[in-house]
């Protein structure tokens, strides 16, 4: 909605101040609230100082001396637009005509002028390059929504790895399954989906499962067994790492434990123990600061409830017992509510957000 230099309409601006007024009612900050529409707050102050009325900037009143005469513009559109230049863009015409002793304008005027009379278009036979964000999954409780990725464990001699394939579920962060094998493919990938269900007891119609576009999660082999399972695919854009967090920020948390080994893994079965002894601590014993530092089987279990409110009353009575040491309301120990993956970002939802946070 904003932008350096963007012009802003009376309806508009009426709208923006609506939103902002209604932030600041529920007790958002006038700052916070125009940085999520990305306007800046003076903006706001200068449009409540005066009327709410068009934008009277009309541009230059002078017209540049070096503007090209319509015949020159007519001119330059002919070359570009002709049989030999029209599949090239303007910055490799105009090379070219340089090349053959002839100049009618810059790179930035020859788009200019393209871009004025609508020619700016894909004008191929392919398709348009066309890349869409993952949809928006949320979970509001366990086994809706998994995620799961393939990582890499050094192993002896050098050179030589591991594949860890993991499965996490979104809502409660608990690792519902994984494996360490000697190579990476979509059999291996398709076997341990199919036991984690087996073995959880999980029913997979309605389940989705997220992950990036490598070969093992996009294998015919894989998709074919989430499709008879009823499992719905979902999957990341291509060279995103952002729109597969958890996984992400698992291995992390994972690589960078202190008791991560220093050295390659001597053998498959040292790799895989070490990685049920992690997998272990991460569900049972990680206080997850996502999930307000309850562990993530908790989480899973619903025993966070209980242990918050618990915690909620401690901190009740240490206030009771020394009011002098809070100024305001005790630690929120509310649980952890529904989990977005792949969150849509419009600019007013993330108002909503800031003003229920606040």
């Amino acid at each position: 909605m904003g932008g350096r230099g963007r012009l802003h309409g009376a309806d508009e601006r009426q709208r923006v101040l609506a939103l902002i007024d209604e932030a600041a009612s529920t007790g958002a900050r006038q700052r916070e609230a125009c940085n999520v529409l990305g306007i800046d707050s003076r903006t706001v102050q200068r449009w409540r100082q005066h009327e709410v009325n068009e934008d009277r900037r009309h541009g230059p009143l002078t017209v540049p001396q070096n503007k090209l005469r319509k015949t020159q513009c007519a001119r330059m559109l002919a070359v570009l637009n002709s049989h030999e230049f029209r599949d090239l863009s303007p910055k490799q015409v105009i090379p070219s005509l340089a090349d053959r002793g002839e100049y009618l304008g810059s790179e930035s005027t020859a788009y200019r002028l393209l871009r004025a009379e609508g020619l700016l278009q894909h004008r191929e036979s392919s398709r348009v390059r066309s890349v869409s964000k993952p949809k928006e999954l949320v979970a509001d409780g366990p086994d809706q929504v998994w995620c799961w990725d393939i990582t890499y464990l050094p192993a002896d001699p050098r050179g030589k790895y591991y594949y860890l394939y993991l499965f996490e579920d979104v809502y409660s962060r608990c690792i519902v399954g994984w494996e360490v094998h000697e190579e990476e493919n979509m059999e291996l990938s398709s076997e341990l989906v199919t036991t984690i269900c087996r073995q959880r007891n999980v029913d997979p119609n309605g389940l989705t499962l997220h992950s990036d576009n490598g070969g093992p999660m996009r294998g015919i082999t894989m998709l074919k067994t989430l499709q008879e399972l009823g499992i719905q695919a979902s999957f990341s854009r291509p060279r995103v790492s952002d729109d597969n967090p958890f996984a992400e920020s698992l291995f992390r948390t994972m690589k960078y434990r202190p008791h991560y080994p220093r050295r390659p893994f001597k053998s498959l079965d040292a790799a895989r123990a070490w990685v049920e002894q992690f997998v272990n601590w991460y569900n049972t014993q990680h206080l997850h600061s996502g999930l307000n530092y309850v562990t993530p089987e908790d989480r899973h279990c619903g025993r966070d409830v209980d242990i918050l409110a618990a915690r909620h009353r401690v901190y009740q009575q240490a206030r009771q017992k020394n009011p002098e040491r809070w100024s305001g309301e005790t630690r929120n120990w509310s649980p952890a509510g529904d989990v977005i993956l792949n969150p849509e970002n419009g600019k007013t939802k993330r108002l909503e957000v800031a003003t229920q946070a606040a």
